[in-house]
């Protein structure tokens, strides 16, 4: 394990069928005054609302509603949002949804009692929260993100085509508590569900493809991998196996909660790459994911290819006997492009609306990062993008 590093994650998670039951409790430790955050209103149609909303009533809760929070959240919205809590004298924001809803909350906690902008400060200064805060609870309704314990936030700017994603410092801005229940999960369209899985998948692999020490959190990162691969294509097939499911939702939590980011460095590039297509596109950001990796992946591989080796063999059970290198390393990721297809992901940005008259907006629009094993240039980022086309 290299550095030296600390270790905190406050947040209380409540798991299972009765989980919602919690809520009770919870809500005695906040205000009175609590914003409810969620998303185009499948909550209504699925009993979600009717649920989380009686229990409100129950606890008496002044309640009043941010609704319709999209799936790549636009700084519009929020600050729609900090102006409805402001008029409310909001002490408590609880998000019902998925990754979105509660990237927003987060970014409303920090926005509310903030007398600058909120993207010029948070999203293009990445500049830490000087006021005070407002906590938040979450009901997780969708799976991926592992945004129900961390302290991340991505917002969009739709005019400026970029999506950028905060991770703040501060411990306080994670989630106090996160209900999990996995029957939440199950009446989303099979392609929301397929992008939730390919973002764990890739959480997992954007933190393990970088260092070369013999650490933890590769271990960690392994088992996480071959479980979501095992759950993913059972979830595919059964969309209601809720062994599949939970499954699911507790790997997407642990592949973000900064656990197996500990110890070493991290990539983030495939994220930089996505997002920038997010901006340009307003697609659904696993799927973004998707359509990039591979390319990203085979331009790196020999960059850092003990670990592809690896990769192949601890994830994708490849048999290196007889081979070089390079075949095992690049067997690994053929076999990881066939679970792709297996799952139905998008495999090409032009299945997103992309393409090469947008090669400027997607180049411009990614941040490059330095803790992979390479540091792109803009030139390589074109090039990596029309692979992806």
């Amino acid at each position: 394990m290299l550095g030296n590093f600390t270790y905190c994650n406050p947040t209380k998670l409540y798991f299972g069928k009765e989980a919602l039951e919690n809520l009770h409790g919870e809500l005695k430790k906040y205000g009175q005054k609590v914003a409810l955050v969620y998303g185009g209103g499948s909550i209504k149609k699925n009993g979600i609302y009717d649920a989380v909303t009686k229990i409100l009533q129950e606890e008496g809760k002044d309640v009043v509603e941010i609704a319709g929070v999209m799936s790549n959240p636009t700084i519009h919205k929020l600050r729609e949002g900090v102006e409805t809590a402001r008029k409310q004298g909001t002490e408590f924001i609880l998000a019902v949804g998925g990754g979105s809803v509660i990237d927003y909350a987060k970014a409303l906690s920090v926005s509310v009692h903030c007398d600058e902008d909120p993207w010029e400060k948070y999203f293009v200064k990445f500049e830490e929260p000087d006021c005070a805060t407002l906590p938040v609870g979450t009901v997780l309704t969708m799976v991926g993100t592992g945004s129900e314990m961390n302290a991340g936030s991505v917002i969009t700017y739709p005019e400026k085509k970029l999506k950028i994603g905060h991770v703040f410092a501060d411990e306080k801005i994670m989630p106090r508590f996160s209900i999990l229940n996995p029957v939440y999960t199950m009446t989303l369209p099979k392609y929301q569900m397929t992008a939730g899985i390919y973002d764990i998948f890739n959480h997992i692999c954007e933190q393990y493809f970088s260092g070369t020490d013999d650490n933890t959190s590769d271990y960690l990162a392994e088992g996480l991998m071959r479980n979501v691969i095992e759950a993913g294509r059972k979830a595919v097939v059964n969309p209601e196996d809720y062994e599949a499911r939970s499954n699911l939702m507790w790997d997407a939590t642990w592949a973000l909660n900064t656990l197996i980011a500990k110890g070493k460095t991290t990539d983030w590039m495939v994220h930089m790459l996505g997002q920038s297509v997010g901006g340009c596109t307003n697609t659904t950001h696993g799927m973004t994911l998707a359509a990039v990796s591979l390319p990203y992946y085979k331009f790196i591989m020999k960059d850092g290819l003990p670990k592809f080796v690896r990769f192949a063999k601890n994830v994708w059970n490849v048999d290196a006997a007889g081979k070089s290198d390079e075949q095992t390393a690049e067997e690994g990721l053929a076999k990881m492009k066939a679970w792709m297809q297996e799952l139905g992901l998008v495999l090409h940005l032009k299945e997103l609306g992309a393409d090469e008259t947008m090669l400027d907006d997607l180049v411009n629009g990614t941040l490059i990062l330095q803790g992979g094993y390479r540091i792109l240039t803009k030139e390589e980022i074109r090039t990596i993008f029309r692979q992806a086309m």
